[in-house]
């Protein structure tokens, strides 16, 4: 017998990470790159909720959201030079396909590549990287390194500059990209973020 859940899964906590994590995980979409909106997971109700307009004219270069079940804390912090602690959020990921995905609230089967390492405000906000399981493009990557080196920089640029406002000067971003890093450490990251949430929500 089919079974199913009666009513809506939280996103976050009522999702799987993925049966393959961290490896190829499962992602919820928040925001696609056509949007000048930033669109934000209500933690409390699990639906979708405007954040607030895209500051700027740059629109995100991939799909972007989050990992069910991750939580940033002090496992995530302890591998990110200089940080205080974790933003307390879902751990965040970007997802590359070669195909127009152009809506939101949807999940996907990613295979985790690399990410990108950041502060906000002394808070550590790494932005994982990954293909779309079985892109006809795309899937081959392994690495970050097997990605175009310009589609790279403009998520780099991206998250240097998303939170600038017109008028404002680099120093009012908050934002510190510290780097680059590749697959073993992405997952290491995820591995922090999925223990990170057991211990923050274990239930006993």
């Amino acid at each position: 017998m089919f079974h199913f859940d009666r009513h809506r899964a939280h996103p976050w906590h009522g999702l799987s990470i993925g049966e393959d994590a961290p490896s190829i995980v499962d992602a919820y979409i928040e925001i696609t790159p056509y949007d000048a909106v930033k669109y934000e997971i209500d933690k409390q109700t699990g639906y979708l909720r405007v954040d607030r307009p895209q500051g700027s004219s740059a629109l995100p270069p991939t799909l972007y959201g989050f990992i069910p079940r991750t939580y940033c804390d002090e496992r995530v912090a302890a591998l990110t030079p200089g940080a205080e602690i974790g933003d307390r959020d879902p751990l965040d990921i970007c997802v590359i396909s070669e195909q127009r995905i152009d809506r939101a609230e949807v999940v996907m089967a990613a295979r985790v590549v690399g990410g990108i390492q950041l502060l906000d405000g002394g808070e550590a906000d790494d932005k994982i990287v990954a293909v779309l399981r079985n892109d006809h493009v795309y899937d081959g990557a392994d690495e970050l390194a097997d990605l175009p080196a310009p589609l790279v920089r403009r998520i780099v640029h991206y998250f240097a500059t998303y939170k600038l406002v017109p008028g404002s000067s680099p120093e009012e971003n908050g934002i510190e990209v510290l780097g680059t890093y590749g697959a073993d450490h992405a997952r290491a990251v995820i591995d922090a973020a999925s223990a990170d949430y057991a211990d923050a929500y274990a239930r006993d």
